[in-house]
């Protein structure tokens, strides 16, 4: 026999029954076989797999970029930190008066530390009588101020002054502007000013 046979339920002449014929080893080729089946056992459970690597791989990447999101968050938030008080220090620095040096002094003390705050506090004596004879009085404003560099614990900031600065020689006032550099260091939670020092 030349064509093989397959007779499915159906209405026919033959008995009620349809009957269609195929090529020679067409039936036979779309029989699976044993390793057919195993090869489709394996991309079957293959699949699952892949899938399951594929999450484990997103999830990694996903973590990976939202900690660097984090990470990029907490840098920026430190520079802004750091660049706030060290605007706060340069006016501290650049603003005080001789009715009141005591307090304004003190401005400037609670914001630094280190090297600068041991050599203000010892000079502080000696100011309070030389502004006191002059009648001094400095009026600061912060033009600008920007990021030279910004760490975990330390950062530099310049900043760019203006003050009016009163005294027994100069009473209408004379303009003075400044380029400060800062030295930032985080201590407790709060930035600190370091040194302070004129570049122009």
């Amino acid at each position: 026999m030349t064509t093989d046979e397959m007779s499915p339920a159906g209405d026919g002449a033959s008995g009620g029954r349809l009957r269609l014929r195929l090529p020679a080893g067409a039936a036979r080729a779309l029989r699976p076989t044993a390793a057919g089946v195993v090869r489709a056992a394996r991309h079957g459970r293959a699949v699952p797999a892949v899938l399951a690597v594929a999450a484990v791989l997103l999830t990694a990447v996903s973590g990976f970029l939202g900690l660097r999101v984090y990470e990029r968050h907490q840098e920026e938030e430190r520079g802004r930190d750091a660049l706030a008080a060290a605007r706060q220090s340069a006016l501290n620095f650049t603003s005080l008066d001789y009715r009141h040096y005591g307090r304004d002094s003190r401005n400037v003390l609670k914001g630094a530390t280190g090297s600068f705050k041991q050599q203000f506090a010892a000079q502080t004596k000696e100011l309070t009588k030389l502004v006191a004879k002059n009648k001094s009085v400095s009026e600061g404003k912060i033009l600008e101020a920007g990021l030279v560099r910004s760490g975990e614990r330390s950062a530099r900031v310049l900043v760019v002054a203006d003050s009016k600065v009163t005294n027994v020689a100069a009473p209408e006032g004379r303009a003075r502007n400044y380029r400060l550099q800062l030295d930032m260091v985080r201590r407790d939670g709060r930035w600190l000013t370091s040194d302070i020092e004129f570049v122009g």
